[in-house]
């Protein structure tokens, strides 16, 4: 579902194939997880195609990189130009974007003196689908955020994720809802997390979760509706009491939640705050500050 014979991606400064990609099976990522990666989202509007921030995506990949201490010789504009070139070679315009910065061939627990710059892009609906969302409360953690930079969207993360959702899936839920190390409600496996309780949101704040760049843009979408977010530390008890929830992502973009644990919330989505935020977000992608660069 990724690519074709005739799909053209970007691997260290060269454009190929994508059938014909290939990376050393020595290197660090593949081994120990040591490497960074965007999920970016391109969205047609009446211009061509506009990569919804691509600078704040391009900002975090290198603030990633720089963290793990793994070399990305590239700049933020040099990167959105490389995405949008991406798009035109494959005739994409609705499309999800893919950079990936994996680190060389090395066997030790140092980093690797050597880096790989990936970039692809493929048409991808939405992650978790348009229907409520029947979630389950995972019995995994999120990671302690002093065994590593929770805040940087590293590769090796994500296997706290795969185990998530392949649990929820299991046993027959649509995905997870993840609680940090103190038992304050934190996140879903690859999205962040609201709840709505008399018009106003409720969102976990920074230190345990990946403070995602579209949960940015769901708190600057509310303040220009006049809704009320709150960030701050919660239990699943109190989102039990809760009128509404939803995830929100760059994959998953707004996904409204029915229950958790089979408790489903009392509030119709189409009559929420959350509902009202994501009609506005459907049309704030396909316009934003970055449409310099596209295509048309």
């Amino acid at each position: 579902m990724y690519y074709n014979n005739d799909t053209t991606v970007f691997l260290d400064g060269k454009w190929i194939k994508a059938k014909d990609a290939s990376s050393g099976m020595y290197n660090q990522t593949m081994h120990y997880g040591n490497g960074v990666f965007e999920g970016i989202r391109a969205y047609q509007s009446t211009e061509g195609s506009n990569i919804f921030k691509a600078k704040e995506h391009f900002e975090r990949l290198i603030y990633s990189a720089k963290k793990m201490h793994i070399k990305l010789p590239y700049s933020v504009e040099e990167l959105i130009q490389i995405a949008y070139t991406l798009l035109d070679k494959n005739e994409l315009v609705d499309a999800y974007i893919r950079p990936l910065v994996y680190a060389g061939d090395s066997m030790s627990l140092m980093p690797s003196n050597d880096s790989h710059v990936f970039m692809a892009a493929w048409k991808w609906e939405k992650y978790l689908g348009d229907k409520p969302l029947n979630v389950m409360l995972s019995s995994f953690q999120r990671p302690n955020p002093k065994s590593c930079h929770v805040e940087a969207k590293v590769v090796g993360h994500y296997t706290n994720s795969i185990l998530a959702t392949q649990e929820a899936k299991e046993l027959g839920y649509d995905e997870a809802l993840l609680l940090d190390m103190h038992g304050n409600v934190a996140e879903g496996p690859g999205a962040n997390f609201f709840y709505e309780k008399d018009d106003v949101l409720y969102t976990p704040p920074a230190g345990n979760i990946l403070p995602g760049i579209t949960r940015a843009t769901i708190i600057e979408l509310a303040k220009e509706l006049d809704i009320t977010v709150v960030e701050k530390h919660f239990t699943i008890d109190d989102v039990y009491k809760a009128d509404n929830a939803f995830f929100v992502g760059t994959a998953v973009e707004v996904a409204p939640i029915a229950s958790i644990n089979g408790e489903k919330f009392k509030g119709a989505w189409e009559d929420s705050a959350g509902h009202n935020i994501y009609l506005m977000y459907r049309q704030k992608v396909r316009y934003n500050h970055y449409q310099g660069l596209t295509i048309v």
